[in-house]
């Protein structure tokens, strides 16, 4: 289980040219393997009269499917540069495809390379990109005397409260970064001298994404 990684939130597209060639990046966030072929399968239908339609995806917290192909253009000049741009920027579950429209000119080995790197960079910095943090839900059960403390120590380490209920109890759900988790529960515990009961609910992400704290049960 990753504590971090960065993926796609909202896919764009990017467009440079080269030597009258154009080169369209086009990004999507991906979850199977399947999403990342019907993908590819469909932007190949948009840009049916392309060249090449070179594309590049990788699938999994540890890249369990992670692919790309040169689509014709000369071996390891496009897939495999655009992988590289993948990894480097350290993303997961993403799926790309860079459009080549030939402009007549040749780029040679190193152009092409330059291109397809230079056009998903494009691709990406047109694209939402998001950090996920692994993190759970935990429900913290208490009666009147302890509420305060509890949403001090929620509030002064900025723990988001996903939900709360009010009865002859008090029970709140709050959303905590795996890191903290010990952490928050001593912290918890002698704040309310062992009065509050807490359990961990469920484990999901979370990102801060427009404006508001998303929930992800990856």
């Amino acid at each position: 289980m990753l504590d971090k990684y960065k993926t796609v939130y909202k896919g764009g597209e990017g467009e440079i040219t080269e030597k009258k060639s154009r080169f369209i990046a086009t990004v999507c966030h991906v979850e199977t393997e399947e999403e990342a072929l019907s993908f590819i399968e469909q932007t190949k239908k948009k840009y049916w009269d392309a060249r090449h339609n070179c594309f590049v995806y990788s699938v999994g917290k540890n890249r369990e499917f992670t692919r790309c192909s040169d689509d014709g253009e000369p071996s390891g000049t496009a897939g495999r540069p655009m992988l590289d741009v993948i990894l480097g920027e350290q993303i997961y579950n993403v799926a790309a495809v860079v459009t080549r429209y030939f402009g007549g000119i040749l780029l040679g080995t190193g152009g092409l390379v330059r291109a397809y790197s230079k056009s998903l960079q494009k691709g990406l910095q047109a694209s939402v990109i998001i950090e996920k943090t692994y993190g759970i839900s935990l429900e913290i059960i208490t009666d009147y005397n302890g509420i305060g403390k509890i949403q001090y120590i929620a509030g002064e380490r900025g723990l988001p409260v996903l939900d709360s209920e009010y009865s002859d109890r008090v029970v709140l759900h709050i959303l905590v970064p795996a890191d903290q988790v010990q952490e928050v529960e001593k912290a918890i515990t002698e704040g309310t001298s062992g009065r509050a009961r807490m359990k961990k609910e469920k484990d999901l992400y979370f990102t801060m994404a427009d404006g508001e704290i998303k929930i992800f049960e990856d």
